[in-house]
């Protein structure tokens, strides 16, 4: 890697990584976890970093993030499996209004409670803001499966027992 590459890639790193670090929390529910997948997905995309068209940066890092965090996921499933109990998750707060938080960590929770590819799919339109299309390309999936898992994750959200209309005792759908 030339000194030009690399100063080309430090300065796409050091600007990327708020907007990476905000899209892998909201994939994995945890800050430190979220900084650990972007680390470990810059340091993959550093490797390869002379290789990536420029043009197609965004998209590659995006389906390195998601491809890590499966990974990842798939690593604690089988951690999972092999261990009796895991230890209770701690639940921290990192100031701001109760609202605001009590809000985040009702939206964290209802997207922890997706499948893997639900998530992804609903991290990627609704808070990176892309296309079904992009979302598509990232994936290396069909369109009709990004919709799918959009329409999906939707109706899950909106059934969470966080997000659905109170109902009276006793009453059913």
């Amino acid at each position: 890697m030339t000194h030009e590459s690399r100063g080309e890639f430090a300065e796409f790193a050091a600007v990327s990584w708020p907007r990476l670090v905000r899209t892998a929390h909201m994939l994995t529910g945890d800050f430190h976890e979220a900084e650990d997948l972007v680390q470990t997905t810059l340091v993959k995309v550093h490797t390869r970093w002379g290789r990536i068209p420029r043009d197609e940066v965004d998209v590659y890092v995006r389906r390195a993030l998601v491809n890590n965090n499966l990974s990842r996921i798939r690593k604690k499933r089988v951690a999972h499996l092999l261990m009796p109990f895991l230890p209770e998750t701690m639940h921290r707060s990192h100031g701001g209004h109760a609202e605001d938080v009590e809000h985040r960590t009702a939206v964290a929770q209802a997207l922890s409670s997706l499948p893997a590819r639900q998530r992804t799919v609903m991290v990627l339109r609704y808070w990176e803001d892309l296309s079904e299309q992009d979302i598509a390309q990232v994936l290396n999936c069909s369109l009709g499966t990004v919709k799918t898992h959009a329409r999906r994750g939707l109706q899950a959200l909106r059934a969470h027992p966080l997000f659905a209309p109170a109902t009276s005792s006793g009453a059913s759908r």
